[in-house]
């Protein structure tokens, strides 16, 4: 199937970590120019090194999403490289700490929704306008299976990617008269860094990589985590025009978790 993505102009951020780089990955694997953000020169140079892209078609911006003079420049500086933005992907995200809710501080929670919020906020206010100039686009929120469910000792992260469902809900309502569509993906545990990361939260040194796979993934059907390449194919189509009467929902890719509801 042609999903008609040849030289859109893809922009995409936390595009080093495990989804990110599949994200990137899949959008250059389609003919994409991208416009791609980390924090740190480094981390871009290291990936991009490998990353199978005509060097005319990437531009890399490092960007703290919790900036928002820094977001800005991204989004204007990929505008300004390629002449027009097609998708905006809002990716990075941040799973805080393991804290139960007597032990929750401002702080704590503030690291979690400056990261899951605001910086997709920064990145749809700064988007949008470009869109809407053009008449025609797609947002494509990467969420979570947080956005509907929630977990003991995650309550910063699981409300704060409820959060990002009804910004991107709202953001939707907003965009969708101008010709973008806007959507969210919503995982259940995928299989990268930031999984290993909350595994060591909540078990510590007590279990292996694939102990907690059994533990977490016991309610998905399939019994396994997802795996990155199958966020990057669904955001594919949700960035299409195939999708684009797609509007303002959030798809579960959760292993049939939906199904038990």
């Amino acid at each position: 199937m042609d999903l008609n993505l040849q030289n859109k102009v893809v922009a995409i951020n936390g595009c080093t970590g495990g989804i990110g780089q599949a994200l990137c990955r899949a959008f250059a694997g389609e003919g994409c120019r991208l416009a791609i953000s980390s924090t740190s020169q480094a981390k871009l140079d290291a990936f991009v090194k490998n990353l199978d892209i005509a060097p005319e078609n990437l531009k890399t911006f490092v960007a703290d999403v919790t900036k928002p003079e820094e977001v800005k420049a991204w989004i204007d500086g990929a505008y300004q490289q390629f002449g027009r933005i097609d998708v905006l992907v809002p990716n990075s995200g941040y799973e805080g700490k393991y804290e139960e809710i007597a032990d929750c501080t401002f702080a704590s929670y503030m690291a979690v929704y400056n990261v899951n919020v605001f910086g997709v906020m920064y990145a749809m206010k700064y988007a949008a306008p470009y869109l809407v100039k053009q008449g025609s686009g797609a947002i494509v929120t990467i969420a979570s299976n947080g956005s509907y469910t929630t977990a003991a000792g995650m309550s910063a992260y699981c409300s704060s990617k409820h959060a990002v469902a009804g910004l991107t809900k709202s953001v939707a309502l907003e965009l969708g008269p101008h010709g973008v569509h806007c959507n969210y993906i919503c995982p259940g545990g995928v299989d990268t860094p930031m999984i290993s990361r909350i595994e060591k939260n909540t078990f510590g040194d007590t279990k292996t990589h694939k102990e907690c796979e059994e533990i977490f993934g016991k309610d998905y059907l399939d019994k396994r985590y997802c795996r990155p390449e199958e966020v990057a194919n669904l955001a594919l189509y949700l960035a299409s025009d195939l999708s684009s009467h797609i509007m303002g929902s959030g798809i579960r890719l959760d292993g049939g978790m939906d199904a038990l509801c």
